[in-house]
């Protein structure tokens, strides 16, 4: 379990993952040293995962963003890893969820324009395989997009 300096230390890691360590050490109030050894902790434990780009997929162009829920007809023995597989070959999906309850699983989808959203849910999307009923929500806005701590 992360302690204060640790949750201080992934605070300010989140607020700006490109801060320098010596920076980031700084505002932790640890010396690089500690700060190297308690990162080294926290990835080993699989608390820090990864260091990666969180891409504004407007500003390349991609205007609609589209979240997609579906409920597979699950008759079929192999229906989750077929429709997964199916999904993942779409370039335009940018996550793949899965969730218990009424809904199986969410893509989210992103498309230049609506004529291309257009051609991607025709081609793309009612190809998947094994889908009893689907259901799409497109995104207007973000209010709140976020990773922080909520210790």
């Amino acid at each position: 379990m992360p302690d204060a300096t640790d949750r201080r230390i992934l605070r300010q890691l989140l607020a700006d993952p490109d801060i320098a360590n010596a920076e980031l050490a700084e505002r932790a109030g640890v010396t690089p040293a500690s700060l190297w050894r308690r990162l080294e902790r926290l990835r080993q434990a699989g608390v820090i995962r990864a260091t990666e780009a969180r891409i504004d997929w407007r500003r390349l162009g991609y205007e609609v963003q589209v979240s997609l829920r579906f409920t597979l007809d699950k008759t079929h023995p192999r229906a989750f890893d077929e429709f997964i597989a199916a999904a993942r070959r779409v370039p335009e999906v940018t996550e793949i969820q899965t969730f218990l309850g009424s809904v199986d699983l969410r893509l989210s989808v992103i498309a230049r324009d609506m004529a291309h959203w257009q051609q991607l849910y025709r081609e793309s999307i009612l190809t998947l395989p094994h889908v009893a009923d689907s259901d799409a929500l497109m995104l207007v806005s973000t209010i709140k997009d976020v990773q922080e701590l909520p210790l």
